[in-house]
C-alpha cells in the first residue's frame, strides 16, 4: 500500500472512533483503539515503537518513541488536547525526517468534528 492508501484506511479509522466514543479520552484509549482497527484491516502496526538518534560518535538509542507506525510508511501522532501548537506539527516533521518516512498524521481527537483534528505532515511526499 502506498503512504495515501494507508492514511485513507486511518481517516476512515479516526471517524469510526471519534463518531463512536467522541472527545475525552486519553491518548492510549485511541492508541489502543487505532491499533485494533488498523489491524482488522490487516495492516503492520508498531505502538511506541523507539527510534534511535546518531549524533556523530553518539547513539541515542530511544531518542523518541512514535505512537504508531503503520506498515513502516506512516506515523500517527496522537493528541487529545485543547489544542495543537506548532511544537506538535515541528515533533512529526522531525519523527518523519529521522525515521526517513514521508508521510505522518498528527490527530487530535479533542475536537467537536474529527475533520478539524486530522492535519497531514508530508516529508518529500
Amino acid at each position: 500500500m502506498t503512504e495515501n492508501e494507508i492514511s485513507a484506511e486511518v481517516v476512515d479509522v479516526c471517524f469510526k472512533i471519534h463518531k463512536e466514543y467522541g472527545p475525552g479520552l486519553y491518548e492510549a484509549i485511541y492508541e489502543e483503539l487505532i491499533d485494533y482497527e488498523l489491524r482488522k484491516r490487516s495492516l503492520e502496526c508498531e505502538r511506541q515503537l523507539e527510534v534511535k538518534l546518531v549524533h556523530e560518535n553518539l547513539i541515542l538509542n530511544k531518542a523518541f518513541r512514535t505512537d504508531i507506525v503503520v506498515n513502516r510508511k506512516v506515523i500517527i501522532e496522537i493528541k487529545s488536547i485543547e489544542e495543537l501548537k506548532a511544537l506538535h506539527y515541528k515533533q512529526v516533521q522531525t519523527y518523519l525526517k529521522l525515521m526517513d518516512l514521508r508521510l505522518g498524521l498528527l490527530v487530535n481527537f479533542n475536537v467537536p468534528l474529527i475533520k478539524y483534528g486530522i492535519h497531514r505532515i508530508v516529508n518529500n511526499l
